[in-house]
């Protein structure tokens, strides 16, 4: 039987992070690509005596189809727990989504035609650009550096009309996949930019609570509250597996987005979303978040103390994230990530090319580093694995 695919089937492509990931499932490989919160994280205890209440004490409504906006309860805690970042939203702008990921697929759904222009920073979650794609949007990457998005270029490349962009998707705090962070003056320029233009932004949260000595400043969403949605996440401060994320937008926009929601699956599972709110609602997570930035900390500083040690020499250059998952090297000239990862593969360590994270204009000599899953030892063991793999695969 031969099936016809719709169009927007075609623009879909697998995950490259996911089809490496397959490779560090190989007995041996010490994995710096995948973009996974450490395990050592989870708070099982927690989680399993949350489960048992909530079966306990409302089993028969946990188990049971329930609204498509997301448990009263939990909506209520997103709304209370965002004004830590300068935003004041009720409860009814909060909609539970199945992870931030689907919060990307619903806000394509309702914002982008084919051609629609939207603007991304260079570069930009791949997660995004896979949502993004199969609506056809033109896809605009605007020039950024360690302090963000260029307010300059973005207001240069918003366009006029028909080709106005539709919005601006941004990832202000330990961006994946480089672990910048926005800075408060390019924060306050770009919402005038956005204000001024009438530009909306898409603003993506999963990492900001992973800060380690200072919290980021507060969110775009709150300099331009009526032009805004908001994406979070629960996965990256209690587990990635229950799927859980949350959008919050404004009062105009959302019976669209519940609406889009509807249709993907109706609800988040409701089980998952009270067996959360039970966890939370004592305060919990203020006790369990500084656990993991101090681990994460310890882990980040030991892979840029492994970097100066092994790395010496060779050319190559990368930031120092204040928070996150994540940092950014650029390799030196004649050298790409593409390459250098069959080496490194061979000498048991993993990375993912930068490459996989550019919009347009690609630049094939940078890669991503994880250093969540790994560890201190690990660490050691593949930076060095990964600079004697640099310095095999240098040009002659």
């Amino acid at each position: 039987m031969n099936w016809t695919l719709a169009r927007r089937a075609e623009k879909m492509n697998p995950s490259v992070i996911r089809e490496i990931l397959k490779v560090t499932e190989k007995p041996g490989i010490i994995s710096f690509a995948g973009g996974l919160p450490s395990p050592q994280t989870f708070p099982i205890a927690a989680m399993r005596e949350a489960c048992e209440r909530v079966l306990k004490e409302d089993g028969k409504a946990a188990l049971q189809y329930a609204a498509s906006e997301g448990y009263a309860p939990l909506r209520e805690w997103v709304a209370q727990d965002l004004l830590k970042q300068g935003m004041n939203v009720s409860p009814d702008q909060v909609l539970i989504t199945t992870g931030s990921q689907q919060g990307l697929d619903l806000v394509a759904k309702i914002l982008i035609d084919a051609g629609s222009r939207i603007l991304v920073e260079t570069p930009t979650y791949l997660g995004a650009l896979q949502a993004f794609t199969p609506m056809e949007p033109t896809v605009v990457s605007v020039d950024s550096d360690d302090h963000g998005v260029d307010a300059k270029d973005l207001r240069a490349k918003i366009g006029t009309g028909s080709d106005k962009a539709r919005f601006v998707y941004l990832l202000p705090n330990f961006q994946n996949p480089t672990g910048r962070t926005m800075t408060e003056e390019r924060r306050a320029a770009v919402a005038q930019v956005a204000i001024e233009t009438g530009l909306p932004i898409v603003e993506d949260n999963p990492y900001g609570d992973l800060w380690f000595d200072a919290p980021p400043a507060p969110s775009l969403s709150s300099r331009h509250p009526g032009g805004s949605v908001y994406l979070g996440s629960f996965s990256k401060i209690l587990a990635p597996g229950l799927r859980l994320g949350y959008l919050v937008a404004p009062k105009a926009l959302y019976p669209k987005l519940l609406q889009a929601k509807q249709a993907a699956d109706l609800h988040t599972p409701s089980f998952n979303q009270r067996m959360v709110a039970e966890v939370l609602k004592d305060g919990f997570i203020e006790r369990h978040v500084p656990t993991i930035r101090a681990l994460y900390k310890q882990q980040c500083e030991a892979m840029l103390a492994a970097l100066e040690r092994e790395m010496a020499g060779l050319g190559l250059t990368w930031n120092r994230p204040v928070g996150g998952m994540f940092l950014w090297v650029q390799l030196p000239k004649g050298l790409k990530a593409t390459s250098l990862l069959a080496k490194a593969v061979e000498k048991g360590v993993a990375f993912v090319p930068g490459s996989a994270f550019y919009a347009e204009g690609a630049d094939e000599s940078t890669l991503r580093l994880s250093f969540v899953t790994a560890t201190v030892d690990q660490i050691s063991i593949g930076m060095t694995a990964l600079a004697a793999a640099v310095r095999e695969s240098m040009p002659r």
